[in-house]
């Protein structure tokens, strides 16, 4: 409730009239004057009031009424207060507080009230009272002024000095509150007249002292009082406070200073204020000072706490004087220039050793004061040390600090231990928490002490928590209430000076720093506008250059001090906290120095973080040649010393890692702390937030990581981040729990600090990558000559550099990986092998790095980076060339797609091997080869594609690893594939191409230097793969060999369609017969020694077992694959000129093959043959099929190779290879290449005669050396060519007829028949027989049988179809037939070769073994029948006799009968003999009158002579039924003589038919042979033939009238003969059996009687069937005269007789019949 509310007012009424009504009440007996006073009170209160009835309306008028009254409304008060009664005076003053509380007291009645108080005050009562009277009274209004004022002042002062204690003290506060009353009304004055016209300035330099004329009142009074106080001071009579008694110096410094504190703005504003304080103010401080100037503490060191002798310094006094001189400085610094270089000074005095410990303390406590101002500290540099001629007071203040510092290490304190003790246990613990609040931090792990402190060389300091970070509490400078100095704890200064120096760095470092940034902004921002705009400057101007000196000077004025005092202070720290603070001092100050280019300094803070984090005396030579530099400076700063400390060794810290040093010299472990770790971090940090402005310290803070990290093992992984890893030798690393938490920390540190230099400017990376290369080369220097690990470090560190700085990767990429690339040639394994992770680590993230402009329009970056990839080719390890090669694998398989113009030198890296090498090298390589092939081809530049060509055939020759060689040839076909299906876009690329470096040659003046040149860059990159392929042809490995040759002759059989012509001849001389060449020579001179094993366990066959064999194989291949071309490629080869002469060529190589003696080979020669003979002329190509058929050439022929591939390669569409090869072939006419001949019109054969017979030569002298029979003289033939190979000559023959038929004369029939001759005859081995021969009882042809007849049955088919002058070949081939019928009785003889007949043969007694000859012989005569069959008319079968031939030749067999070699010989004989007659002897007969048979005949009879009465003897285990088979055959003989000779006997020369008769007559008559058993003698008696020979004996008597007498002679002679015979034979048995009796007659009787009566029935048949006139009458007496002897046989026993004599007597019943008149058949 306001004291002017109505309800206030109204109470306040009320109040005073109960104030007044009580103290009338008090005075009524005693002072009656008082009381009419108080009553004459009430009335004028109530007339006020009554006057101002609308107290509710307006109360401010009561107020004012009041007020005017107000003296005589208080008077009743003060005569009350005159009565000095304690009830009244009480009562009164009460009364009097309210009114003013009201602010109802004029001025008149405020002085009366003053005067009364005064009188109380002397008479000393009531004195707190007055003190809350007079502060009510200055505080609730201002009408008290000037000498009222004064008085009310030095009232409160007198009431300061009583003897009561609690007085003294209220009045102390009072007189501060009143003092400051009369301030704020001075600014409150300047506030209200602020706004006004400001009066004329004050006179300058006004002397008088109490002219105040210019001042307003409150401005006056607050100068009066300042004035007056400094008076007191000063111990003088004051000026306006007139009546003060008494004044002490502590009460008036502390007025002082609150004033000059709380109103700065006072003093500044007034003139006549500034001229108080610097004319009263600091005189008087000066003064003050003197004592403590002057005092130097004794030796005695006497405790500083006994009472103080005059000259002594004074603690109150001086410790306010402090205070007072901090204000100074702090506001009035711009006023006091010259002042405060004094004051500073004196502080900077204060702190010498020499002085008390209490002066000291509190010094030290206003240093702290001022480092905490920092914009101060700069305008102390400004002003002082910037001067010329003025002390460095800056300076001198850090460097005090500093040696204050490194007093209380070297002085002990004089504190007993005991009270550092309870030091430690009081406020240490408070101070200990406090920091570990202030940090953040759970545990302090640093110290073994539990408090922090410091600890230097035996001197232990504990550490308090003095103030907080950048306010400077301070302790002993706020105690105002002690007058003997305090003791102070041991620690504290220390604390204090440590706080100060910490706020002093942080200070400057971040107001200079917070001015760069400004600046730096400032600038960007005008640079952006000078760009935008391209206008002038702004106009704000930018910070004045002074700035910069300000900054360099402070920093060049603090920095050693600091340094000096950091470093001590870091090396005695014991708390972590502490550490920290000191390392991030050092860490600002460093970074600030570096940015302001201050290179001393900066390198330093540096070297001093470093030589921290390592371990005490660790030789590391950058750091020691740094720090002796400012190790041997000292500072003067007036007349003290401040020495830079070495470190002390033993410092109590916890060891938290042992590990080796990093150093060539001694092998002792090393000691790493806490604290080193600590500061690890912080050069971590360092290097992480600062590193634009390290520049050359670079080198200082790597190098120091470098030996941590060694110490700690920490080792590079991947991408060059450093993970914990196990030592590898030496006592091995221990480290602790603690430090291993820390350890991925650090590293991760570590891996960060080199991510963030791509924040860095190009200038400092490259200080980054040369202090990083410079290390890696003192690394590479211990590396040297030990085995010891090497520090990989520098080399990790240069990887992950290079990682994060791809997108600028152009400016530092050389001199990176040039280092790198001498790393990688180091003999130490490690780290080379580091070397090539980094270099194809960055190779590998500069290909896949997005760039800007891409790589592939940055062709020159792309090379830039695959360079050191190709450099890596030179270095010698394996190892390096291992990375190198999974790098390039990588790549591949990453990049291979955008390689583009960086294809040669990814290729030549990957060919870049040697047999040398190790497998897995080789392996590698190649994987990236066959990645290249099997993905990459198309997105290559085609001028790669020969690269590819010849690295791959590099592959193939490298003889480390055979399946490599062998999956390279592979390669090459599946480049072959890619040529030919991209063959229009290969060649356009290569064309473009040849085009632009043909120009460049005639530029330059120079032919074309290219391999094939004068053939298109296409064709030339086919010569360069079948080149390749050639040389692998000829590799010393069979295996590689053959593989080569199948693909060599695969593609150019697939893809040789693609090439042009001329190109053709180059394949063909340069190629192929340069291969057929070498391979001959090699296979002729190769080695015939046995290999026992192909290396490793593996078995070789037999066929494999010589150098010789396995050659003999790639011989084959060869030719064989040669002479495919020839074939499928004739008709291009055949318009090439020299087409003759290539043939020629190709033959003589097949005949030098063919006689070649391995067997292999010359099989293979003679397929070649075979295949290049199938060739027809390509008119004739639609009918090839068919005319293979007509010739009758067996199918074995059509494919002589089992499968080989057709010409068009495997599964290849003819089709489409032949227009693609026609595109080509156009394109090449349209550029007007030769042009190739027109193709032959239909119909329009290619002359080829002179071709075939060229082969027909080579097949001829093939054979004829072949089967030359050994010369007699040699006793074991050298060679006997095999039995498949002799057929496939001779099969061989009937093709190359077909090709030579129209010129194939007799003489060339000669030669064949020598051949088809000398090939039978040959004889095989007997190893070789079983798989030959089948087992000698089955009658079975050997190929080479079955291919002589093929070859006879050609040539004959050929004549019958061909012209007439051909038939005089017939009787040749007959004559030739019939040699080969011989062999069946007469097998050949190979020259004089010893041979067995096959079935006497035991394998393995002869060596040779004639074959089984008779089935050939037989299925020869069969051919003969045949081709009689066909060709018995031919003129020249008739003229040469051939029947006669045939017959002559079959004479043999049908002679020897049972004695031939094999019995289906004879019996073949006969039925050719029957089939041959049966055609030729119509023929024969046909001819008889020209006499070309004559001779014939004997041969024939002699024929039949020899066969059927033969001269050996049938076997005698031969069955009846089989004789009876060959009795048939007999009667087939005598059937055919019935038939086909009897009844054309008129044609038939006499002499022939005479013999015929008598032939027959010889076999009618039954001769027994004694040789036959009882049982079987009826048979083997050949009744049957007998009985056919009888038969046709008889017919041909009765058949007709004999042409000619002795004819008739004949066969009438043999008609009585037999009758006779027969006539005697009956005779004789009848009386043979009557003799006998009952005794059976021998049984060769009995068969005779039964042959003689068959005879007879027989006869009777055939006279029954014959006209009677044909029969002579002297033939009918002789039968008629049997008859009775035949009855007389009616008697005999046996039954097979009586059964004859049956049949023979039946017949006689046709010529019983009753006689005839002779006279009917008279002769008449």
């Amino acid at each position: 409730m306001s004291t002017s509310s109505p309800e206030a007012v109204k109470k306040l009424l009320e109040n005073m009239q109960t104030d007044l009504r009580s103290l009338s009440m008090e005075c009524k007996k005693k002072f009656p004057p008082v009381k009419e006073a108080a009553e004459s009170g009430i009335v004028k209160i109530k007339t006020i009031a009554a006057r101002n009835t609308d107290i509710l309306a307006d109360p401010t008028e009561l107020l004012n009424s009041l007020k005017e009254n107000s003296s005589e409304v208080v008077q009743p008060f003060l005569m009350g207060c005159g009565t000095k009664e304690p009830k009244i005076t009480q009562l009164c003053l009460a009364a009097i507080q309210r009114l003013m509380s009201h602010e109802v007291v004029s001025e008149a009645a405020a002085g009366n009230i003053i005067n009364m108080l005064w009188q109380l005050m002397e008479n000393g009562l009531e004195e707190l009272k007055l003190l809350q009277t007079v502060l009510v009274l200055l505080t609730t209004n201002t009408v008290v002024h000037d000498e009222v004022l004064s008085k009310a002042i030095v009232l409160c002062f007198r009431l300061h000095f009583t003897k009561d204690n609690i007085t003294n003290n209220t009045a102390a506060a009072t007189v501060r509150q009143v003092v400051t009353v009369v301030f704020e009304r001075m600014v409150a004055e300047d506030e209200r007249f602020k706004g006004m016209a400001e009066e004329p300035p004050p006179v300058q330099g006004n002397s008088n002292r109490r002219s105040v004329s210019t001042l307003r009142p409150s401005a006056k009074d607050a100068y009066m009082l300042f004035q007056d106080l400094c008076q007191l001071v000063n111990a003088d009579a004051p000026y306006w406070l007139v009546g003060m008694t008494e004044m002490t110096r502590t009460f008036g410094l502390e007025l002082l200073e609150s004033v000059l504190n709380d109103f700065p703005g006072v003093f500044l504003q007034h003139q006549e204020f500034s001229f108080l304080l610097k004319e009263r103010v600091c005189p008087l401080v000066i003064k003050l000072f003197s004592p403590n100037i002057k005092f130097r503490q004794g030796s005695s060191g006497g405790s500083a706490a006994s009472p103080a002798p005059v000259e002594k310094p004074y603690f109150p006094i001086c410790m306010r004087l402090l205070r007072v001189v901090s204000v100074l400085i702090k506001h009035f610094y711009s006023l006091l220039v010259t002042e405060c270089e004094i004051f500073l000074s004196l502080l900077v005095k204060f702190l010498d050793g020499e002085k008390p410990q209490w002066l000291r303390a509190v010094a030290v406590e206003s240093v702290h004061r001022l480092c905490v101002q920092p914009h101060l500290l700069r305008s102390f540099c400004q002003s002082y040390d910037m001067k010329q001629h003025s002390t460095k007071v800056f300076r001198d203040i850090v460097n005090a600090l500093g040696s204050f510092i490194q007093s209380l290490f070297i002085v002990p304190s004089a504190g007993n231990p005991a009270s550092v003790n309870a030091v430690a246990g009081g406020s240490g613990s408070a101070a200990q928490t406090a920091v570990q609040g202030g940090q953040g931090v759970a545990g302090v792990g640093g110290g073994l002490t539990t408090q922090a402190a410091f600890e230097y060389r035996g001197t232990w300091i504990p550490l308090m928590t003095v103030s907080v970070q950048g306010s400077a509490k301070a302790t002993y400078l706020e105690m105002l209430d002690k007058v003997e100095p305090p003791s102070i704890p041991e620690g504290y200064a220390m604390s204090v000076a440590f706080s100060a120096l910490l706020d002093l760095v942080r200070g400057i470092t971040s107001m200079i720093e917070r001015e760069l940034s400004l600046e730096e902004e400032a600038a960007a921002a005008e640079a952006a506008t000078r760009e935008g705009l391209e206008a002038p400057a702004s106009e704000e101007s930018p910070p004045e250059p002074l700035a910069h000196q300000v900054w360099e000077e402070m920093v060049n004025a603090c920095w050693c001090g600091l340094l000096a005092a950091l470093s001590l202070l870091l090396d005695a720290s014991t708390d972590e906290s502490a550490t920290e603070s000191i390392l991030k001092a050092e860490l600002t100050m460093a970074s600030l120095c570096g940015r302001l280019s201050l290179v001393t300094p900066r390198d330093a803070f540096i070297t001093a973080i470093c030589k921290a984090s390592l371990p005490p005396h660790y030789a590391l030579t950058v750091l020691s040649s740094n720090a002796t530099t400012l190790s041997n400076k000292s500072y003067s700063i007036q007349g003290q010393n401040v020495q830079i400390i070495s470190p002390s060794s033993e410092s109590h810290q916890q060891v938290v890692a042992v590990g080796q040093p990093l150093t060539v010299q001694h092998q002792g472990t090393v000691v790493l702390t806490a604290k080193n770790i600590q500061c690890m971090r912080t050069l971590l940090n360092l290097a992480h937030c600062h590193g634009a402005v390290l520049g050359t310290s670079w080198q200082l803070v790597l190098a120091t990581l470098q030996h941590l990290v060694w110490i700690l093992g920490l080792k590079p992984g991947v991408g060059g981040v450093l993970k914990p890893g196990r030592a590898v030798e030496g006592p091995s690393t221990v480290l602790t729990t603690a430090v291993m938490t820390d350890l991925p920390v650090i590293s991760n540190i570590l891996s960060r600090l080199f991510e963030s230099s791509q924040y860095l400017d190009d200038v400092s990376l490259h200080h980054l990558i040369n202090a990083l290369c410079s290390l890696s080369m003192e690394a590479m220097e211990m590396a040297y000559g030990n085995n010891k690990e090497p520090s990989l470090f520098a080399v990790a560190k240069l990887l992950e550099t290079g990682l994060v700085n791809m997108d600028r990767i152009e400016i530092l990429w050389r001199p990176l990986t040039a280092h790198l690339l001498e790393v990688c040639q180091h003999p130490n394994a490690r780290m080379r092998e580091w070397g090539a992770e980094a270099v194809t680590s960055l190779i590998k993230a500069g290909l896949s790095y997005k760039h800007e402009p891409p790589l592939s329009q940055n062709q020159r970056l792309q090379l830039l980076l695959l360079n050191p990839l190709k450099e890596l080719s030179n270095v010698l390890h394996a190892d390096i060339r291992q990375k190198q090669l999974e790098c390039v694998l990588q790549i591949l398989q990453s990049q291979g797609d955008s390689l583009g113009p960086g294809w040669p030198l990814v290729l030549n890296v990957i060919g870049a091997i040697r047999n040398d090498q190790g497998e897995s090298l080789i392996r590698t390589a190649f994987q990236c080869l066959q990645l290249v092939v099997t993905d990459f081809l198309p997105t290559m530049p085609c001028t790669c594609l020969q690269i590819v060509v010849e690295v791959a055939g590099s592959f193939g020759l490298q003889n480390q690893e055979l399946n490599i060689s062998l999956t390279s040839i592979g390669l090459l076909w599946n480049i072959s594939d890619y040529f030919f299906q991209r063959g229009e876009a290969i060649t356009d690329e290569l064309e473009r191409e040849e085009a632009l470096l043909e120009k460049q040659a005639q530029e330059k003046g120079e032919p074309l230097n290219r391999p094939f040149h004068p053939a298109p860059p296409f064709d030339c990159l086919w010569l360069c793969l079948y080149a390749k392929l050639g040389e692998l042809c000829v590799d010393p490995r069979p295996a590689v060999r053959k593989s080569a040759g199948q693909t060599l002759f695969s593609t150019i059989a697939a893809h040789g369609t693609l090439l042009q012509q001329p190109t053709w001849h180059i394949v063909v001389w340069k190629v192929l017969f340069h291969l057929l060449d070498c391979v001959r020579k090699s296979s002729t001179t190769a080695d015939k020694e046995k290999i026992e094993s192909g290396g490793g366990n593996i078995l070789i066959h037999h066929s494999r077992d010589t150098a010789e064999k396995q050659w003999a194989e790639t011989w084959v291949l060869t030719l064989a694959g040669v002479a495919r071309i020839f074939n499928t490629r004739r008709y291009l080869l055949q318009q090439l000129g020299d087409f003759f002469k290539a043939w020629e060529v190709l033959l003589d190589h097949i005949q030098s093959a063919a006689l070649s003696k391995n067997n292999e080979v010359s099989l293979a020669a003679l397929k070649s043959f075979q295949e290049i003979l199938q060739i027809v002329t390509p008119v004739k190509d639609a009918d090839k099929s068919d005319a293979l058929a007509a010739m009758g050439v067996p199918p074995v022929l059509v494919d002589p190779l089992g499968g080989a591939t057709t010409a068009a390669g495997p599964g290849r569409p003819l089709l489409r290879s032949d227009s693609l090869a026609e595109r080509l072939a156009q394109r090449y006419m349209n550029s007007a290449q030769a042009q190739l001949p027109p193709p032959p019109a239909p119909g329009e054969e290619l002359d080829d005669s002179a071709l075939w017979w060229s082969a027909w030569n080579t097949w001829y002298r093939t054979g004829t050396e072949c089967t030359r029979p050994p010369p007699p003289g040699a006793d074991k033939p050298s060679f006997i060519p095999s039995q498949p190979f002799l057929t496939a000559l001779v099969q061989i023959f009937p093709a190359l007829y077909q090709h030579v038929k129209g010129g194939f004369s007799m003489e060339d029939l000669r030669k064949l028949g020598v051949i088809l001759h000398g090939a039978v005859s040959v004889p095989i081995s007997s190893d070789a027989s079983p798989f030959i021969l089948p087992s000698y009882t089955e009658a079975v042809l050997t190929s080479l049988q079955e291919a002589v007849l093929t070859a006879l049955d050609v040539l004959q088919k050929a004549i019958c179809v061909g012209p007439e002058t051909l038939q005089v070949m017939y009787p040749a081939i007959f004559e030739q037939l019939l040699l080969f019928v011989e062999f069946s009785c007469k097998p050949p003889q190979y020259g004089k070769l010893e041979t067995k007949h096959v079935a006497n043969a035991k394998y393995n007694q002869a060596e040779w073994v004639a074959l089984n000859y008779v089935p050939f012989a037989e299925r020869s005569l069969e051919v003969v029948v045949d081709l009689y069959h066909k060709t018995a008319c031919h003129k020249a079968v008739i003229n040469e006799k051939v029947l006669q031939n045939i017959i002559k030749t079959l004479r043999m067999p049908l002679g020897l009968k049972y004695a031939c070699p094999a019995e289906s010989t004879w019996k073949l004989a006969v039925s050719s003999l029957l089939k041959v007659l049966s055609i030729g002897l119509p023929v024969a007969r046909q001819h008889a009158s020209s006499g070309k048979f004559d001779t014939m005949w004997p041969e024939l009879a002699g024929a039949f002579e020899d066969f059927l009465f033969t001269k050996s003897t049938p076997p005698d285990n031969l069955s009846i039924q089989e004789f009876q088979k060959n009795e048939a055959i007999d009667v087939e003989v005598v059937q055919l003589i019935s038939t086909e000779i009897l009844p054309f006997a008129n044609f038939i020369p006499k002499e022939f038919v005479g013999q015929i008769m008598a032939m027959l007559n010889k076999g009618s008559i039954h001769s027994q042979s004694s040789s036959f058993t009882e049982a079987e003698i009826d048979v083997r008696m050949r009744e049957e033939f007998s009985k056919v020979c009888f038969e046709t004996l008889l017919q041909f008597s009765f058949s007709n009238k004999a042409t000619t007498p002795q004819e008739g002679y004949i066969s009438r002679m043999a008609l009585s003969v037999l009758l006779q015979r027969a006539q005697d034979v009956l005779r004789r048995y009848v009386e043979d059996e009557r003799l006998s009796g009952r005794c059976p007659l021998p049984r060769q009787q009995v068969t005779e009687i039964i042959f003689v009566l068959k005879a007879v029935s027989t006869l009777m048949d055939s006279l029954k069937k014959t006209q009677p006139e044909n029969v002579d009458s002297n033939t009918w007496a002789q039968v008629i005269a049997l008859y009775p002897t035949l009855v007389e046989c009616i008697t005999c026993s046996s039954s097979e007789v009586s059964s004859a004599l049956k049949e023979a007597l039946g017949p006689f019943k046709d010529f019983m019949q009753p006689p005839v008149s002779k006279v009917q058949n008279g002769e008449s």
